[in-house]
């Protein structure tokens, strides 16, 4: 039988991890008794730098069962990255790995069927929603144009399909050889290319507490995304830039004449729209070249991605 760890990345999840800590317990010892796991099988949790609890609940959970394990970071370093120290330190662990959010959105009965595509050969299974009804009207519209943006301009995400994943051992060192300071999981794990497929479930409510994913983080995870996988948006900024300057030339010409013709007039409107115009779209391509200037950037100085400051193991 095979070994299964579930990662649970962890930010100020106090209230939540009472009662998510039993699920995943509960999921790991139903599929050790219907024989699809080993009992080497254990729960991960990556506390994030939290500021509340969550690294002492941890500890607790450790010294009580020995099904539980937990790392935690130096500071808080993002889900990305919190979910990236998880997936490397169990990487010679085990088998196969499930990462998981602690708050319990995702329905964990899915693992099952998860567990199950990995029987069947598939190296990557994604656990996609089937929709979005439990969600507000502005978490809803943000989340759907954060996906279709995404796509548009080139980075290869799966509609729904957040970070609620298994992954096996194989797929797991693949994507460990991606070296990127700014790694975005959801698109690299695309890259992949081994055999997948896809888990649909329904998603809940929190069990407790808020989401730590704000409108700015939200958009802070796009930028990444894009910026990593794709430079589409750099020539759409060619191909506008060609565009203005063809609009520009046609302006030229239009005022040429009627500077000869004798039939110049006060254009004061038209020169004002037009400098505040050409003002923002520089403004804005700037600011565009300028997130692939700052991701050189950090990816020239290559500095550590995070720090293990200390695990359960370590406060036995």
């Amino acid at each position: 039988m095979e070994t299964l760890y579930i990662i649970v990345p962890c930010y100020n999840e106090e209230e939540a991890l009472k009662d998510s800590s039993k699920e995943f317990k509960n999921k790991i010892n139903q599929l050790i008794k219907s024989k699809k796991i080993s009992k080497d099988s254990k729960v991960l949790f990556i506390d994030d730098g939290s500021l509340d609890k969550t690294w002492s609940i941890i500890k607790d959970l450790s010294n009580k069962d020995s099904i539980y394990k937990g790392i935690k970071l130096s500071k808080n370093k993002g889900h990305q990255n919190a979910l990236l120290a998880g997936l490397e330190y169990v990487c010679d662990k085990c088998d196969m790995c499930i990462s998981i959010d602690a708050d319990l959105q995702d329905d964990i009965d899915a693992i099952d069927k998860m567990v199950d595509d990995y029987y069947k050969g598939y190296e990557i299974v994604y656990g996609v929603r089937d929709s979005r009804e439990n969600d507000g009207f502005l978490k809803r519209f943000t989340a759907q144009f954060f996906y279709k943006i995404m796509n548009v301009l080139g980075a290869n995400t799966i509609y729904n399909h957040a970070d609620y994943r298994l992954l096996s051992n194989k797929a797991l060192t693949y994507l460990l050889e991606y070296k990127e300071s700014n790694l975005f999981i959801r698109g690299v794990v695309r890259e992949i290319g081994l055999n997948s497929s896809i888990v649909y479930y329904e998603r809940n409510k929190r069990i407790a507490g808020k989401s730590k994913y704000s409108l700015k983080k939200m958009f802070n995870l796009a930028m990444n995304g894009v910026t990593s996988f794709s430079v589409k948006p750099l020539s759409i900024i060619t191909l506008i830039g060609f565009i203005v300057s063809i609009f520009s030339f046609m302006i030229m010409v239009y005022t040429l004449i009627v500077k000869f013709t004798g039939h110049t007039v006060p254009g004061w409107t038209f020169i004002t729209i037009s400098i505040w115009l050409i003002g923002g779209i520089q403004m804005l391509f700037l600011g565009i070249l300028g997130e692939y200037i700052g991701k050189i950037y950090n990816e020239v100085k290559n500095r550590p991605k995070y720090f293990i400051e200390r695990t359960t193991d370590d406060e036995k």
